[in-house]
């Protein structure tokens, strides 16, 4: 009875499941189809350390380019079966799976006897936690009918150097013969009739004791020459342990089983048929992993719910968060659950010991500290991989008074910058006249701004519409439903009114729909140009939503924009571009200027003569008798 020795050992290198994880979320998601690899064997390696050639896969292997330009090694064609739930991998078939890959191989060895080799590995990736379950085969088959035996061993190696010299000129081939004429050429189905000695590459390492894929290309040739009854192999290795056997068929008439008869799953170091688990956790850099586990749960969106959403542009997008206080914190935290990986808070001033229990980013330490950097500090430290920083910012703020021009200065120059470095601003500060010039500025450069307000029991989150987009009708900003220029509402106030006094869970709803809004705007092809009938894979993409916690209700509300808005009107976005500051230091300064140049003022002025016109209409009552009814 001829032995034999498994034909590989595999060896897999961190690098090839770190490939395959990523494939696995971004390519093939549910899909279990199998995934081709494409190794490649030294066949040197083991030489004294084992009884078998090493398989190595890495990362590599994933492309078909390592067989194009890498001229060392001989191809080895496999596939990865991945399931998606741990069970499946536990309850498939093993026997049957092996049967089927044996089968795949025969027919196409029949066709190429270098193809009736390969490897396939099950598996399941257990991706949140790094851990991959797998088992390596390597498929060999036999025909049942067909028995073979040694007829006579170690047997001379005649024309050795000359059969080595030609698997080194081709390293894609298995099996090679040599005719009746000595000549050593490629082994193909009908030249094979004129063999007199079948050359295998054999990857064994055990002197006098072949690899299992000898049974593989044994059975080929034997389907291709049925009626000859015996061969004479050479066993080909790199070293000097080269030898040859002359084998039997001996034809079993009474066994009519035409079914192969396979065998090739891979035992563990323990011995043991059983798969093996590679956990990856404890090597990986915990920075490393907590980026991609961030990513993980957002790309798991597109293997079933969500397969076009664009997360790129959600991860790239670079936002301006204007407020670290409530609506700031939750703001930032959903970005950060959204995966934005830059996120710039601005504040102008520090924690207060009420602030812990409303804003989820500062702790009772913190109190006393900057607001803005220590915001960022904190996202940091929730996910070490953000581009955060925090801003300690004096906003410019109409209706009040200029005090230190040149300081002033300097914040909206600070202010301008930060505007044009990022994407997507969101409006979060605690009074109306702040959000003014940041509203101004959008429409100057042209960018998403997002405004959320809170009242006691209600809130309101809206995008602002794009000046310089294409859109029919252009959405309104914050301040288009105002028919006056803001003014101070923080001074002569008190703690009541100075203070956001609103319900709790307010700021919570308002900051979750704030970002979901910004990301359905992200969605849209049109982004900051939107318009209202606009329908994204993520579904509308609505100007405001007003929501009422004493009825629990929301609504959506589209407003246009007004042709005399003190913040978005064309007079004022066009003189801010062409003055810059000497505008915003003008507005300051003067109350009316912002009226008069947006049209407020004359606005104001036909609604009083109209007033003065009505009260022409109205009946002195003494002139008027009483009538009996």
């Amino acid at each position: 009875m001829q032995k034999y020795v498994p034909p590989l050992q595999s060896f897999i290198d961190t690098t090839f499941f770190k490939e395959f994880s990523d494939i696995k979320l971004n390519v093939a998601q549910l899909n279990v189809d199998s995934i081709p690899l494409y190794a490649r064997i030294d066949e040197t390696s083991g030489l004294n350390t084992s009884d078998r050639s090493h398989l190595f896969l890495s990362k590599q292997c994933f492309s078909r380019d390592n067989w194009g330009t890498n001229d060392e090694g001989i191809p080895l064609k496999g596939d990865i079966c991945n399931f998606n739930v741990l069970e499946q991998f536990k309850k498939l078939d093993k026997i049957k799976f092996l049967e089927e890959r044996a089968k795949e191989l025969y027919k196409e060895g029949i066709q190429d006897i270098n193809k009736c080799v390969g490897f396939s590995i099950i598996s399941f990736a257990e991706l949140k936690k790094y851990k991959f379950y797998y088992w390596v085969c390597f498929p060999s088959f036999t025909v049942p009918k067909w028995e073979m035996q040694v007829k006579q061993d170690n047997v001379a190696v005649k024309n050795c150097e000359l059969v080595k010299e030609w698997f080194r000129c081709h390293l894609d081939q298995w099996a090679c013969i040599i005719d009746s004429q000595d000549s050593v050429g490629k082994y193909t189905s009908d030249l094979s009739k004129d063999t007199k000695i079948l050359c295998l590459r054999d990857l064994s390492n055990v002197e006098g004791i072949p690899s299992t894929f000898t049974k593989n290309f044994l059975s080929i040739y034997k389907t291709h020459n049925p009626e000859s009854k015996s061969v004479t192999v050479y066993f080909m290795r790199p070293d000097n342990k080269s030898f040859c056997q002359e084998l039997l068929f001996n034809d079993n008439v009474s066994n009519l089983d035409t079914s192969l008869k396979v065998s090739g799953w891979e035992r563990n170091p323990q011995g043991k048929l059983a798969p093996r688990l590679m956990d990856l956790s404890s090597i990986i850099d915990p920075l490393v992993i907590a980026e991609q586990s961030v990513d993980l749960n957002l790309k798991l969106m597109k293997w079933r719910v969500s397969p076009d959403i664009d997360l790129d542009i959600i991860k790239e997008t670079k936002t301006l968060i204007l407020g670290s206080g409530t609506l700031g914190c939750y703001v930032s935290r959903s970005l950060l659950a959204w995966g934005v990986r830059n996120i710039t808070l601005v504040d102008n001033g520090t924690v207060s010991y009420s602030n812990p229990v409303r804003q989820p980013l500062f702790n009772f330490e913190d109190c006393g500290k900057p607001k803005a950097e220590t915001a960022a500090n904190a996202l940091k430290k929730i996910f070490p991989m953000v581009n955060t920083k925090g801003v300690t910012l004096n906003v410019p703020m109409i209706g009040h008074s200029i005090l230190n021009e040149e300081k002033e200065k300097e914040d909206y120059e600070a202010l301008v910058q930060l505007i044009e470095e990022h994407d997507a601003i969101f409006l979060l500060m605690d009074s109306r006249e702040t959000r003014w010039l940041p509203t101004v500025l959008g429409n100057v450069y042209n960018k998403i701004v997002i405004n959320a307000a809170l009242g006691f029991d209600s809130y309101m989150v809206m995008r602002h519409g794009s000046y310089f987009g294409q859109a029919k009708e252009r959405l309104g900003c914050y301040f288009c439903q105002d028919v006056v220029v803001p003014t101070d509402s923080l001074t002569d106030k008190t703690l009541d009114q100075m203070c956001t006094v609103t319900r709790p869970g307010v700021a919570m709803l308002a900051a979750a729909q704030a970002v979901e809004l910004l990301v359905s705007v992200l969605q849209s092809d049109e982004g900051v140009d939107a318009p209202i009938t606009s329908e994204t894979i993520l579904g509308e993409v609505p100007h405001q939503i007003r929501g009422f916690l004493h009825n629990f209700n929301s609504m959506k509300v589209v407003t246009p924009s007004y042709e005399y808005c003190s913040a978005c009107s064309g007079k004022i976005v066009e003189t801010c571009k062409e003055d810059q500051w000497e505008f915003v230091k003008r507005s300051l300064q003067d109350p009316e200027y912002i009226e008069d140049l947006s049209g407020l003022k004359r606005v104001k002025e036909e609604i009083d003569q109209l007033g003065e016109e009505v009260d022409d209409w109205i009946l002195d009552e003494s002139e008027i008798e009483d009538e009996e009814i």
